[in-house]
């Protein structure tokens, strides 16, 4: 079996180092420096044995020694701990880092005690080579994340974004996750039942939300007056902030505490809930002045119009039709008719063209208020809480699931495709079978200028031919690329590609041999495959053929 890639290797460190609260360099520095024993998977291991009654089978795997390492540096630092060990002695805190002097206890091996059947025995290494690799490993990720240069502030940071932690919790379920995640490492746990267990309720097998929601809030209290600045207890903290605030990782974390950070709401929360209110709209809009009213209020909103009456006029409604001392019945029904239809396009069209901003949310938010009349911003905002909190636990088939987005009607087909018109979804030719999404990589490959796009728009007149030919789909692969990014392919990616005039395809259940010995005999321009790539086709536009097999 093959080695795991770093990448691999530092997911895993990462997952097990968060399980256990530890610092996840010191697994990358166990890995590099132990290089024993020899796995039945083909890796080496970080210098895990067995323990007391644990069998060899357990820990012969590379999983099962990065999952068995965390909890023996777990194990061997909370034995520290009993032993007088204070936590200046453990973590360099202007550093962020274990200590030089954890670090010779951890190279000095340790052997779990039996009451503790998650740790194993660790087996001594070189104390000077372990620093060295564990500093290494701390370098690269505080260059990769900008990490700040010292920690000094990073215990005050913590403790001040804890503070006014019970006034923010909304029992949103990320909020939930992590509040239980900080109580599992701040007690040595392994799992979410554990956590719940030792927050001290009756049943926790059986435990309401309400009634976890309260046990939580009697604990965040009981945390800073407790705080000592062991390692655990930082990592609790770290971990609780990483995950309240969504962040992709812990030294994301980290880089946020820098600057002054508040659990506050995030906005970005509620986006969700407000886009299932404007998908659930249409199908209830019955023409009633409150919802007119609420909706022209909105549209008002987003485009930061000064009037009722200047919102009307962009919705293409003269409002004087509603205030004439002698009203035109006839009119005004037509208007409103008129109206109804514009405000459901605007509505139709908002989670397309939402972006997420200020003006934006608070447009929905404002919606929201007045189409559930509610008295205050505040009720909507909590109206939308308790959307989000039913939306992340609703049977899929149910009213309080989320709606399914619903597709636009595709624009109007320019005579000519321009880099300025494209249609990510449109066929690049009329009644055509491949589309622009196709031909740019899902729009992340967007053509320059007009000459790429009038090549992508040749060829696809040309493998439109082939595809009629076979009857069969073609899967791209590659068609415009900005750069050769899969060089390593022999004859399959070419530098026509970068002008949109190359294709790399495959179709199911065709070896790419099988693709080329059905166009050699008609297609005129270039045409390859190569053994490295057995299921992929290469074509291209050129005037003149060309062949090759690699």
């Amino acid at each position: 079996m093959g080695q795991l890639t770093p990448d691999q290797r530092h997911s895993l460190y990462t997952q097990e180092a968060a399980r256990a609260g530890i610092h996840k360099a010191i697994l990358a520095a166990l890995y590099q420096v132990q290089t024993k024993p020899v796995l039945t998977d083909g890796e080496t291991g970080l210098g895990i044995a067995p323990a007391n009654q644990m069998t060899l089978e357990q820990v012969d795997t590379f999983s099962a020694q990065v999952q068995y390492a965390a909890s023996t540096v777990r194990s061997l630092t909370n034995s520290l701990i009993a032993d007088g060990w204070n936590s200046a002695e453990l973590w360099h805190i202007d550093q962020g880092r274990y200590t030089d002097r954890l670090i010779e206890a951890i190279a000095a091996g340790y052997t779990a005690p039996i009451s503790d059947p998650a740790a194993a025995l660790l087996e001594a290494c070189d104390q000077v080579a372990l620093l060295q690799a564990y500093s290494d490993d701390l370098r690269t990720d505080a260059q990769a994340t900008q990490l700040p240069v010292t920690f000094a502030n990073f215990d005050a940071a913590l403790l001040a974004f804890l503070k006014p932690l019970p006034h923010c919790y909304f029992s949103l379920p990320h909020q939930r996750g992590a509040l239980l995640e900080l109580v599992r490492l701040w007690h040595q746990l392994d799992s979410r039942e554990a956590a719940i267990a030792a927050l001290g309720v009756e049943h926790p097998a059986a435990i309401e939300e309400a009634e976890l929601d309260t046990a939580l809030r009697r604990f965040l209290p009981l945390l800073a007056p407790t705080y000592a600045g062991y390692p655990h207890q930082r990592e609790a903290l770290l971990r609780l902030t990483q995950l309240w605030q969504q962040l992709d990782s812990r030294e994301a974390a980290i880089a946020a505490l820098a600057q002054p950070l508040l659990p506050s709401l995030n906005f970005n929360s509620i986006d969700a809930a407000l886009m299932a209110i404007v998908q659930r709209l249409p199908p209830t809009y019955e023409g009633k002045g409150d919802q007119r009213n609420a909706l022209v209020e909105t549209v008002r909103l987003w485009h930061q119009l000064e009037s009722r009456s200047a919102t009307l006029l962009a919705l293409g409604i003269n409002p004087d039709l509603f205030t004439t001392a002698t009203p035109d019945q006839t009119a005004i029904t037509h208007a409103a008719a008129q109206l109804d239809q514009s405000l459901l396009d605007f509505v139709r069209y908002l989670p397309v063209s939402y972006k997420g901003t200020d003006i934006q949310r608070d447009a929905l938010l404002r919606l929201t208020q007045l189409w559930r009349s509610l008295a205050t911003p505040e009720q909507a905002l909590q109206s939308l809480l308790s959307d989000l909190r039913q939306m992340a636990t609703a049977r899929r088939d149910t009213p309080e699931a989320p709606p399914k987005p619903s597709p636009l009607l595709p624009s109007t087909r320019p005579d000519r495709w321009t880099p300025n018109t494209l249609q990510l979804y449109a066929p690049i030719i009329a009644n055509g079978s491949f589309i622009w999404a196709e031909a740019t990589s899902g729009g992340l490959q967007m053509p320059p200028n007009q000459a790429v796009v009038d090549a992508i728009v040749h060829l696809a007149q040309l493998i439109q031919q082939a595809r009629d030919r076979l009857s069969r789909p073609f899967h791209v692969t590659s068609w415009y690329v900005i750069a050769d990014g899969n060089a390593q392919i022999p004859g399959i990616l070419s530098r026509r590609h970068l002008l949109g005039d190359a294709l790399t395809f495959y179709c199911e259940g065709l070896t790419g041999a099988q693709l080329y010995w059905f166009l050699d005999p008609w297609w005129t321009g270039g045409l390859g495959y190569s053994a490295h790539a057995p299921c992929l086709c290469y074509v291209d536009g050129r005037g003149d053929r060309a062949r090759w097999q690699v």
